[in-house]
């Protein structure tokens, strides 16, 4: 996607850092056409296959008419531009269809900062696309002990996309030493699978997030984007849309990985699994001493969810 300078207002004469193109009113490859009602959709979807870009813009914006074009689009030759200039609608645009617009047309960079930073944030994304995806290196951890834990304020974590088989989030309550719990797609004889769904643990315990931070499951938000990790150690982001939290029973899951103590706090419930080094989703209720586990061990300190080098002894 393609960053583009809004100059009509304000006329510029260099381009700022990540943009490709100032915009001034009118190019010979560009037709500019105003989404406000139909008229302006059947107008830029005749033009698709016959100008090189289409710069729509919107008086009140609206996803489905741009969406309608970008679809027309595809295939054609012809590319998208929109105009964007509020932060919350550049991702509707960046990823309508899952394809989003070729390029967005921002204002300039010293009346929108916030929009600008998103724009290039996004935009180096879809440069890193066929990049190696980022990793959590996972070791197996022994079980030492399963004990009871009391009973406390257990939350789940309800992502807006769904998990498949082998995937979970890194959940402890040392940030050194992190449980891949996985998911809830499996499906028992006492309730149906919640694919969206990860039982994560007490308040307390940390979560390993999207930017490799992490952060207690009390301070998580909707909207936060977590980590979700795969057996084999590969990450991808996702957005929580939920959290749910209710008083539970729990069980404490000590284990050991090479010199290395940690421990989770777990529901006691069937439904909640960790994973073997085989790659099994492992109820909890089902662990021995002796067991191994799937953890993420690193040698850092976290200050306020940041790695940093030091040393630090959670219990």
């Amino acid at each position: 996607m393609e960053i583009w300078l809004d100059s009509t207002a304000k006329p510029a004469s260099s381009l700022p850092e990540g943009a490709s193109r100032i915009w001034d009113g009118s190019a010979s490859d560009v037709a500019e056409v105003a989404l406000d009602d139909y008229r302006g959709q059947d107008e830029a979807r005749s033009l698709v296959g016959v100008v090189n870009w289409i710069l729509v813009r919107c008086s009140d914006w609206t996803m489905i008419p741009l969406e309608n074009i970008v679809a027309a689009a595809a295939g054609s030759g012809t590319r998208v531009a929109a105009v964007i200039s509020r932060e919350m609608d550049l991702p509707g645009a960046a990823f309508a269809l899952q394809h989003g617009v070729d390029a967005v047309l921002l204002p300039p960079e010293s009346d929108s900062q916030d929009l600008w930073n998103a724009a290039r944030k996004l935009t180096s994304k879809e440069g890193s696309d066929d990049a190696e995806k980022p990793s959590s290196q996972l070791s197996a951890a022994t079980v030492t002990s399963v004990e009871s834990g009391g009973v406390g304020e257990r939350i789940c974590v309800d992502l807006i996309e769904r998990m498949s088989l082998g995937e979970g989030m890194a959940i402890g309550s040392s940030s050194t030493a992190l449980c891949l719990v996985h998911g809830e797609t499996l499906p028992s004889e006492y309730v149906p699978s919640r694919p969206f769904r990860v039982n994560a643990g007490a308040v307390h315990a940390y979560a390993l997030m999207a930017d490799n931070s992490t952060k207690y499951l009390s301070e998580l938000n909707a909207g936060d984007k977590v980590a979700v990790v795969t057996t084999d150690g590969t990450r991808r982001s996702a957005s929580i849309g939920r959290l749910k939290i209710e008083r539970r029973p729990f069980l404490i899951v000590k284990f050991e990985c090479d010199s290395v103590g940690g421990q989770i706090m777990t529901q006691q419930a069937e439904t909640v699994r960790l994973v073997s080094p085989s790659g099994e989703a492992v109820s909890v209720t089902e662990l021995q001493p002796g067991d191994q586990i799937l953890v993420r061990v690193e040698n850092s300190m976290r200050h306020i969810g940041q790695a940093l080098h030091g040393e630090v002894n959670e219990r």
